[in-house]
Formats: structure tokens, sequence, C-alpha cells
């Protein structure tokens, strides 16, 4: 008789697969994330950061458009800036242009979002009627403004002469006042549909439970419009008005194009008055760098003003959320 000699039980709990290495497929998710995200990070690296860094360098050294620079001088370029002739003309009329620009387009875009949200025949022809102009890029349609103003070729300039609103066929764009409000009507041609399909997509999240609530309770439309509506629509809001105040801000191309900062400088933005300084009349680029981070510095400060102005509560609903108790 033979005797075998049996292994013993496996332990309680105990299994039978090789233990799990967490650290190697951490390691591993690391590296591939690093690998997807490598090339966005490259770029931001090559046009940003270092174009960034680069201007900060320049700003504080004497660095002419032809003769290269020629050491530091810092902070001579912010005080030369700062008494530039044009510095406080060009502020003054940017953030004019930008307030009349944000409040147009904004406004403009919300009744044309709530046109389309109402309409239910003619929904998508609307829809694409006023995102067609958002399809032609901003100097192509600078461009064509510039032939419509035109005393020569365009129509707009004769029928103001028919109408009696100005004096014989001039230009709409040879007065100060008449080149603001003339590019103006282009912005809002140009970008009322794209802040119509923001805003669009803010109405369209909402949901149509609070509207029939209210209905029951007996809100009117405006009492809907002010509790529901303009809460529920803050992010969309926030969102659209900073894009569009860093838009009118960096205005640059369609000034340059219809007016070249003209008549008498009287619409001359900063981002024109930063082109200005670089390539034409100073011909400075330490100049044009220091006025670049004067704007940079400004658009931070205005970005986040209005992120803690426009923000929202937790749960969306627009309360403070200081006065939410849970």
């Amino acid at each position: 008789m033979t005797l075998t000699q049996q292994s013993p039980p496996a332990a309680a709990g105990a299994s039978s697969t090789p233990p799990r290495r967490p650290r190697k497929a951490s390691a591993k998710r690391s590296l591939r994330a690093w690998a997807y995200a490598s090339p966005t990070a490259a770029l931001v690296l090559v046009f940003f950061v270092i174009p960034v860094v680069l201007v900060f360098f320049m700003s504080g050294a004497d660095w002419p458009l032809l003769a290269g620079n020629k050491g530091v001088n810092m902070p001579d370029n912010y005080t030369d800036v700062v008494d530039h002739r044009l510095f406080w003309p060009a502020i003054w009329f940017t953030l004019k242009y930008t307030v009349i620009a944000t409040v147009l387009l904004i406004g403009l875009g919300l009744g044309l979002a709530f046109l389309v949200q109402e309409a239910s025949r003619w929904r998508a022809f609307l829809r694409t009627t006023f995102l067609l102009p958002t399809a032609l890029g901003l100097a192509s349609a600078s461009l064509l403004f510039y032939a419509m103003y035109s005393p020569q070729v365009g129509p707009i300039a004769p029928l103001l002469d028919k109408l009696g609103l100005t004096e014989g066929v001039v230009s709409p764009l040879g007065t100060p006042t008449g080149a603001l409000w003339s590019t103006v009507i282009l912005i809002v041609w140009r970008f009322a549909g794209f802040y119509m399909l923001l805003l669009l997509v803010g109405l369209q999240s909402i949901p149509g439970e609070v509207y029939e609530a209210a209905r029951i309770d007996g809100a009117s439309r405006s009492q809907m419009f002010r509790s529901i509506t303009i809460p529920l629509l803050r992010p969309s809001l926030a969102l659209s008005t900073i894009m569009c105040v860093t838009g009118s801000l960096l205005a640059f191309d369609q000034f340059y194009i219809l007016t070249k900062g003209g008549p008498d400088s009287s619409t001359m933005t900063v981002v024109q008055l930063v082109y200005n300084l670089a390539f034409e009349s100073k011909r400075d680029l330490g100049m044009a760098a220091a006025l670049s981070v004067i704007v940079l510095l400004a658009l931070v400060v205005i970005n986040v003003v209005q992120l803690r102005a426009l923000q929202g509560s937790d749960d969306g609903t627009g309360a403070k959320k200081k006065g939410v108790k849970r």
C-alpha cells in the first residue's frame, strides 16, 4: 500500500491569479495621457508661451524695428507709451466701441435666439439665414462693406443722399460718428448669428417643465423671463459676454480695412496703435511690446471681473452661493 502526500488546502481568500501591479498600469496610463496631450502642449508652448515671454522681454528693451535689440531701457517704453498722444484716445474709443458692440450683439443675439426657438415652421430656415454671415471671414466681410460704403460704386452713399441724411454723395466713413457706426453695423451683421447660436443652445437646455410649473402658478411671460430664463441662461450669457468683450477690445481687422484709424485717428483702437507703433509711425518694437503687455494685463483683469460678476450658483439656478442653504 502506497501513501500519497496531499498538498495542504489553500488558505481562505487566497487567489490563484498573480497579484496585479497597479503602479505599472498607472504609469502606462500617465504615459498615454502625456502622449495625447503633448501635441497640444507643444503648440501652446510655441505659439503662446514663447511669444508672451518674448513680448515681456521686448517691452523692457530698446528695440527699433530695423536695428535690433540695443539693450535694456526699462521702464522708458512704458512711460513713452502712456505719454503718446494717441494712447488715451485709443483706450477711450476701444472702450466705447466695446460697450456698443457688446450690448447690440448680446441683445440682438438673444432676440434672434428667442425667434428661432419659438418658430416651429421656419426654424431651420431662420437658423441657417442668421448663421450664413459667420461663414464669411472678417477681412472679406470688411472688404465687402468697404465697397458698399464707397461713394463711387456702393449703394449706401447715394441712398443716404436721397434720404436727405447727407449733403451730397459722401462716404459714411468720412466722419468719426459715421465711421464708428458703419463698423458697428458690419460687426453686428457678421457676428449676431454666432451669438444667437450660443444663446439658443442655452435656451434649449432649460427644461420645459420649469416653464409649465410657472404657468400653472400664474406667472406672466415677463416674470418667467426674469425669474427663470435669465438665471438659467447665466452660463451662456457669461460665455457670450466674455467672448464679445474680449473680441471687441482686440478689434483690428475691421477698423484697419474700413477706416485705417481715421478720420484724424478718431477710430484708432488699442491694437491698431500697437501695429502703428511697431510698423508705421515709430517703428519701435519695444514700445509696441510695452503696449501689448498693458493690453494683456488689462484683458486678464477684465475677464476675472466678468467671471466673478457673471458666475452662477452650483445648481445653475442663478442664486448666489452665500445665500443658498443646504
